[in-house]
């Protein structure tokens, strides 16, 4: 017999069928037995009973054994449908069973209460777990319609490397590799330097992939290996083209998440995206001025923004302006990697900006330098050596449009979608300066 997906079931009504998934519950009951079955489409109840051979394979079935079912698919009494869950107007009545692989006793309600170290320690078990799927749903949807958004806009995927050398962008925390002999090499902290050039390429280029930070830093909201979701774009009129795009595409997401991941959105709890036609962009001093009026205290002479900050302007925004995003620009320029382009009429500032999404920075972004003079003479003011950079110049030497361009963290994104209170929660197998799976210390 074919075999039929749980999500189908319901169209096959006192239909024989066959499923192949996983034991989610089982509960023997003296001549019965209840069971609730999983697979990728989603979640059924069978039911033993009558049938005394299938019965006493039944009374070997533990939670995680994965089995073939044979059973007739039944309508429940009105009076027994659960409208809250998936095929809770159906019931399946089992008439065989076979064992697929078997399974060890599961060493904790795996649907319980965990600590994040418990939780991430036993990750091959707990990702089974409905509130961990539900994560990784919304995750995948995110990425799909990322590069659905980028796609319909012209945009071409590629594949940046994670293995860089030269200066690897000027930072200092940064995964060195010795295996080049007498080359330095490094993990990629971000793709900026190969999208870039891909933009003499494609013109308008995105790569989604993941990157590598070593800053020894321990918090909710940093992972020392992320996803990044990068774009560049070509032929732009000034960064406000780049933040157009964005805004195109964090609504298209956001969309997307809503249509396909209503019943995972429910189950974790988040409340609707608050995401109005336009998207609040305010400048740096406007930000710093809102937060003296609102609060009394002067940020004024500060260069960039605290968490504090972020999370202060974005609780505004939803409470005054109906967004839980927020565009920031207008940085200092100083503060802005050397490939970021200042304003021609106060090039103290840069053409840049982040994008705050409830209180977490989501993405930065900026139109870059275009010009190989200016770049090069931007490089050696920040004390690094053009030579180093000498592969990524042919791109500008040799002429390259105007462009700018943003990177965004999948994880981050993830987390505030989901309403989570950790980053590490959103990475499927997170690694930080304590952990690789598991404690490091």
């Amino acid at each position: 017999m074919e075999r039929t997906l749980i999500a189908d079931l319901s169209a096959r009504l006192e239909a024989e069928v066959m499923i192949q998934g996983s034991v989610a519950v089982a509960r023997q009951q003296g001549k019965m037995a209840f069971f609730d079955f999983r697979d990728r489409s989603g979640a059924v109840q069978g039911v033993v009973f009558g049938k005394p051979e299938v019965l006493e394979v039944a009374k070997e079935l533990k939670q995680e054994y994965v089995v073939e079912v044979r059973g007739i698919v039944h309508k429940r009494p009105e009076k027994m449908v659960n409208a809250d869950v998936q095929n809770g107007d159906i019931e399946l009545e089992i008439t065989g069973l076979t064992v697929i692989n078997a399974a060890e006793s599961m060493p904790f309600d795996l649907e319980g209460e965990f600590n994040l170290d418990t939780l991430l320690d036993n990750r091959p078990l707990t990702l089974r777990r409905t509130r961990e799927r539900a994560i990784f749903k919304v995750q995948a949807t995110i990425t799909k319609a990322w590069r659905e958004y980028l796609d319909s806009e012209g945009f071409t995927e590629f594949q940046a490397p994670k293995l860089v050398g030269g200066d690897a962008e000027g930072g200092s925390e940064v995964f060195k590799v010795d295996y080049f002999d007498g080359k330095d090499a490094f993990l990629s902290t971000s793709p900026q330097l190969y999208k870039q050039m891909m933009v003499g390429v494609f013109e308008r280029a995105y790569t989604i992939g993941q990157m590598f930070r070593a800053e020894r830093s321990a918090t909710t909201r940093h992972l020392s290996e992320i996803s990044m979701m990068d774009f560049e774009m070509g032929h732009i009129t000034s960064y406000l083209d780049v933040i157009a795009t964005v805004s195109g595409l964090v609504k298209h997401i956001v969309k997307r998440v809503e249509e396909s991941c209503a019943k995972e959105l429910t189950l974790l709890g988040v409340a609707k995206v608050l995401v109005p036609e336009t998207i609040p962009v305010l400048t740096l001093r406007e930000i710093q001025e809102i937060i003296l009026k609102e609060t009394g205290v002067d940020k004024s002479k500060e260069q960039d923004m605290e968490p504090e900050d972020e999370r202060f302007i974005c609780e505004y925004a939803a409470k005054n302006l109906g967004s839980d995003f927020v565009f920031v620009t207008q940085f200092p320029t100083a503060k802005r990697a050397f490939y970021t382009k200042a304003n021609e009429e106060n090039p103290e500032y840069s053409d840049s900006f982040d994008l705050l999404f409830r209180g977490l920075e989501m993405c930065s972004g900026a139109e870059r330098i275009s010009n190989h003079g200016d770049l090069v003479a931007k490089i050696a003011s920040r004390g690094m050596d053009p030579e180093k950079f000498a592969f990524y110049l042919q791109a500008f030497k040799y002429g390259i449009p105007r462009h700018g361009g943003i990177g965004m963290g999948l994880e981050r994104l993830t987390m505030k979608m989901c309403g989570l209170g950790n980053v590490k929660e959103a990475s499927l197998f997170p690694r930080d300066m304590n952990r690789i799976d598991t404690l490091l210390q």
